[in-house]
């Protein structure tokens, strides 16, 4: 089975499928304490950054969305990705039987607006390509992602541990009206 990975372009991003070349600016993102300290606190050493990076490679193929690299025009290298997945963590029926969103961006390019632009540009895509129910975890400190995904019209489920750490589940059952 061979699925295209759309191209979408917003007025400052362009989001497109990760290319091999793009590797190692991804294990360098998510080597970025400042990147992983609302996720795993830890950074990830090249090789679980490889195995994350054919994952997203292949969870195009085997579910017809995925995870794109987020490009901001004329730069030279990826600045983060966003879009969707399943990660069965193992959080309830009611959480990993659904898609997940998230989004991701390095550090040069917070507080600019660039991550709600990534996020909503994936959300439009979700909305009229593949629709329904989404979830995302989020770190409840995390004010930044929580203000995306209220934003996108996800409502907190509820609190969990997952690695040993607090996050928050949210739900989003369609755009918001």
């Amino acid at each position: 089975m061979s699925r295209t990975i759309p191209t979408i372009n917003t007025h400052r991003l362009t989001l497109r499928g990760m290319r091999p070349e793009d590797f190692k600016r991804y294990a360098e993102i998510w080597a970025m304490p400042e990147v992983v300290q609302h996720i795993s606190g830890e950074p990830w050493p090249k090789s679980k950054a490889w195995d994350a990076f054919l994952r997203n490679a292949g969870h195009w193929q085997i579910t017809g969305f995925g995870q794109w690299a987020i490009h901001r025009h004329r730069a030279p290298e990826m600045s983060g990705q966003v879009g969707f997945f399943y990660a069965k963590r193992d959080l309830g029926e009611d959480f990993d039987s659904y898609p997940e969103a998230g989004w991701v961006l390095c550090p040069d390019a917070h507080g600019q607006g660039l991550g709600m632009e990534a996020a909503r540009a994936a959300h439009d895509w979700f909305d009229r390509v593949v629709t329904g129910h989404l979830v995302c975890m989020i770190a409840p400190e995390h004010a930044a992602s929580l203000r995306i995904a209220e934003a996108l019209g996800y409502q907190v489920m509820r609190d969990a541990t997952y690695a040993e750490a607090p996050v928050r589940l949210l739900a989003r059952k369609g755009p918001p009206q």
